[in-house]
């Protein structure tokens, strides 16, 4: 393991960071519109079956099976742990319809109302990392699988700190896999016209870590917000830091 002031922040030509939880702290949000989205399938599939569902634990089912993925891959990854396969239905199906799309949608909405009641905290030392690497002429990406990154980074206030975004809507309309699938970051690196070889990656995510370390980046950094050290290590990363304020000299 790489220790983080060892690091030579001007070695690579770009970083690409993820945002949620490594750029603004909404992964709280997220975690509670989880739980407000999936309790209610939960407890009807219990009635339905008469077998007992624990209530989403918006903590480790959160990290496992969610965070970092695109909304639709979180809902189909969480209900297959608990043995339930919905329908896949299609976009503007409502909550209550109990399908992938419709669960989706509702978390996102409920995302919306959060953000707009409470706005978007960043990171300060993220947001004095990537001003240094932009002072250097290091060039900077957002990679998230949130459809609402445009919104954050506004709410944020930071929009002006990257140099390209490959977000959900991006994946979307590229059709590129979501993480641990490489594809985002790659886009990412393309678009700014950097091999993966010299470029960084920056995750909380255990699948965002994989997809820096399968898609043939020079450095994978975790950021570890979760006590989550050496899970995040074992899935790929070189650097661990607890804030990227560790990178400052």
């Amino acid at each position: 393991m790489i220790a983080p002031d060892a690091v030579d922040l001007t070695a690579y030509d770009a970083w690409l960071f993820d945002l949620d939880g490594v750029v603004t702290d909404t992964a709280r949000v997220h975690a509670a519109a989880w739980k407000a989205a999936f309790d209610p399938v939960l407890a009807g599939e219990a009635e339905r079956t008469g077998v007992r569902q624990a209530p989403f634990d918006p903590v480790d089912e959160y990290l496992r099976f969610v965070d970092g993925r695109p909304r639709a891959d979180g809902v189909r990854t969480f209900l297959e742990s608990r043995g339930i396969r919905p329908e896949e239905g299609s976009a503007g199906d409502p909550p209550s319809a109990g399908t992938i799309m419709g669960i989706a949608d509702g978390k996102n909405e409920l995302v919306h109302r959060v953000l707009a009641a409470e706005g978007v905290d960043v990171y300060a030392g993220t947001v004095a990392l990537l001003a240094l690497l932009r002072s250097h002429g290091v060039l900077t990406a957002v990679v998230s699988a949130s459809e609402n990154t445009v919104v954050v980074l506004s709410a944020a206030g930071v929009t002006d700190l990257f140099d390209a975004r490959v977000d959900g809507l991006v994946a979307r309309d590229r059709h590129l896999a979501g993480k641990p699938a490489p594809d985002t970051y790659r886009e990412a690196s393309r678009l700014l016209g950097v091999p993966p070889a010299r470029a960084v990656v920056v995750e909380d995510a255990l699948v965002g870590v994989e997809a820096g370390r399968s898609g043939g980046f020079g450095m994978v950094v975790g950021v570890d917000r979760h006590g989550l050290s050496a899970a995040l290590i074992a899935h790929g990363a070189d650097v661990v830091v607890a804030d990227l304020a560790e990178f400052l000299p």
